[in-house]
Order: structure tokens, then C-alpha cells, then sequence
């Protein structure tokens, strides 16, 4: 079987609980993942260097979540061409809202996808993860059925 390699990047200790949502899901697929700490501001050289290593180092996809419109997931994109998908996480005094800007507005040429705030947009991103290796992968892609099919089951509906 095929294994595939996410990188999770969390901007602070603060925000691992919330990552650790994404590696959770990305466990449920069996897709391996590695969750780090590292702030654009605090560590911009070690943030440099998981953007710039990446491919090197087989990550095919990197999930980054981060608040106070700290754009982490906008600095780890603009230093590899490995899709980056943002998680724009709450913060003081804002909420989320400074953070949802600060992962949303990217320049022409610089893609992030962004998901949901918090937990959910942890679950949400490490799925559109599996998505996008699924791309290559009919075992993936048949979890996902399973997966989707099993949330129809749970899913509320009034």
C-alpha cells in the first residue's frame, strides 16, 4: 500500500489540540502525517525551511492553521509548490475574523485553500488532504466513499 506524508503546521502551542483534529482524521485514513510548531513570526527560518523542504522530504500536501492573522499557511506557500491548505484559528480580540482574512486574501499565483475555522476546518482539511491524494489512490478513494457513507448515516437532518 501506498503511504503518503501530510505536514501539519500549528503557529503556536496553543493551536496543537486544535491540529491534533487533522491528524486524527488523517489516522482514520491511514494517511501518515507530521504535526509541527512554528510561528511566521516567531520562526520564520524554520518555517522557511519546512516550505522549501518539503517536497524533498515527501510531503504531498501541508495543512496550516494558525490565528491573529498570523498567515502562516500564506509564508509555507509561497516557499514550495506542495498545496497548502490554511486553517484560519480564533484568537483574541477578533475572533477568527482576522485570521479567516489573513489566510483568504493570497496574490495572484500564490494558492491556499482555505477550509472552516477551528476543529472543523482541522477535519475539513486533513479530508480535502486525503482528497487530493485520492487522486492517485483507489484505496483512498473507496474510504472516502466509506467515509461519506457512514456520515450520511450519522448526520442530522431536520
Amino acid at each position: 500500500m501506498m503511504r503518503y506524508s501530510v505536514l501539519i503546521v500549528a503557529g503556536s502551542k496553543s493551536d496543537v489540540p486544535v491540529m491534533e483534529e487533522a491528524v486524527k482524521t488523517l489516522d482514520l485514513f491511514g494517511v501518515t502525517s507530521r504535526l509541527v510548531v512554528a510561528s511566521a513570526h516567531r520562526h520564520p527560518e524554520k518555517v522557511r525551511s519546512l516550505g522549501k523542504n518539503a517536497r524533498r522530504s515527501g510531503t504531498q500536501v501541508i495543512i496550516a492553521g494558525a490565528g491573529m492573522s498570523a498567515h502562516l499557511a500564506g509564508v509555507l506557500a509561497s516557499y514550495t509548490t506542495v498545496p497548502v491548505i490554511g486553517i484560519p484559528l480564533y484568537s483574541e480580540p477578533f475572533g477568527a475574523l482576522d485570521s479567516l482574512f489573513a489566510t483568504i486574501q493570497m496574490p495572484r499565483g500564490v494558492p491556499v485553500g482555505v477550509v472552516s475555522v477551528g476543529e472543523a476546518g482541522a477535519v475539513n482539511a486533513a479530508i480535502l488532504a486525503v482528497e487530493i491524494l485520492s487522486i492517485r489512490n483507489d484505496s483512498l478513494t473507496a474510504k472516502l466513499d466509506g467515509y461519506r457513507k457512514e456520515l450520511r448515516k450519522t448526520a442530522w437532518v431536520g
